[in-house]
C-alpha cells in the first residue's frame, strides 16, 4: 500500500489525476471504477480540465459504477447514474453506452446485484477502481459488519451514513435507506485500487483502514490485503496516521521508473 499525503485537496485531486491519466494514455483499453460522492469532484474536474485542455481522450474506456440507490429512478439528481453523468462523462468523450451502473429500480434487487457482478467479469474486470470512504470506514456501501469476501449485493445504509448524505437530498427522511453495492470481494478484484480522502472529519477512518487491524468492522481496512493500492490524502486526513513520517520519506525517494 502506497500514501501519500498531500498538501490539501486541490493536490489530492491533481496526484489522482495523474494517476489516472497514466491508465488513459495507456497502450490498451481500460476499465475505470468509479465513485460518486463529494470526494471525487474535484479530481473529474481536473480531468475534464484536461480533456478540453491537454486532449485527454477517454474515449474507448469503460466505466462500472461502485453503487446505486435502490429506487430512485435514472433521472433522479441523485441517483448515481445521473450524477456520474453530471460531474464528469458528459463533459468528455465517453461512449454513455459503456457507462454502467447498477440497476436500483430492478424488480428483483438481488438479481441485478448478481447480474451486474457478472457484467464486470464479463468487461475483463476492473484496471483502477476509486474510492472514497465514509466516517465509518465504509467503501463503496460496505457498512462496518460486511463480510470481506462479500460480492454485489443489496445492503442497508448505516444511519450514519444516511446522516452524511442527507445534504444531498431535500431532507433526511428523502435518502434512500437500501442500495446496491460492489462487495469488498469485488472491489478487491480491481488490479489497482485508489482511495481519496480529504478533511479531518476522514482521519479516523483513514488510519483504521491504513494501519489498524483487518476487520469486517473497518471495511476500508480491506484493502490492506490488496496488492496495488494507492492512498492520496490531505494533510488534515493524514493527521491520525501513526507513520505519516515514514510515507511522506518513500514517497519523496520513490524511484522515477516506479509508477503508480
Amino acid at each position: 500500500m502506497e500514501v501519500i499525503i498531500c498538501r490539501d485537496a486541490a493536490e489530492v485531486a491533481h496526484v489522482a489525476a495523474d494517476v489516472f491519466e497514466e491508465y488513459v494514455r495507456g497502450p490498451r483499453p481500460t476499465t475505470f471504477g468509479l465513485a460518486t460522492g463529494s470526494t471525487p469532484v474535484a479530481l473529474y474536474r481536473e480531468l475534464i480540465r484536461r480533456h478540453k485542455e491537454e486532449d485527454l481522450s477517454f474515449a474507448g474506456i469503460t466505466v462500472f459504477l461502485l453503487d446505486e440507490y435502490v429506487g430512485l429512478p435514472r433521472d433522479h439528481e441523485q441517483s448515481y447514474y445521473r450524477t456520474i453523468r453530471r460531474e464528469f462523462t458528459e463533459h468528455v468523450d465517453l461512449n454513455d453506452d459503456e457507462v454502467h451502473s447498477p440497476d436500483g429500480r430492478a424488480d428483483n434487487p438481488g438479481d441485478a446485484a448478481r447480474a451486474y457482478d457478472e457484467s464486470i467479469k464479463q468487461a475483463g474486470g476492473v484496471d483502477v477502481q476509486l474510492l472514497g470512504i465514509g466516517t465509518d470506514g465504509h467503501i463503496g456501501f460496505n457498512e462496518p459488519g460486511s463480510s470481506l469476501a462479500s460480492r454485489t449485493r443489496i445492503k442497508t445504509l448505516h444511519p450514519q451514513t444516511i446522516e452524511d448524505n442527507a445534504r444531498f437530498f431535500d431532507s433526511p427522511d428523502d435518502v434512500p435507506v437500501h442500495v446496491l453495492t460492489q462487495g469488498l470481494g469485488t472491489i478487491s478484484e480491481a488490479r489497482h485500487v485508489v482511495l481519496l480522502a480529504t478533511g479531518e472529519g476522514k482521519a479516523e477512518a483513514i488510519a483504521a483502514a491504513v494501519e489498524g487491524p483487518v476487520s469486517a468492522f473497518s471495511p476500508g481496512s480491506a484493502l490492506q490485503l490488496h496488492p496495488h493500492v494507492t492512498v492520496i490524502v490531505d494533510e488534515e486526513a493524514a493527521s491520525k496516521l501513526k507513520f505519516g513520517k515514514y510515507y511522506r520519506f518513500a514517497y519523496e525517494h520513490k524511484p522515477e521508473w516506479q509508477r503508480f
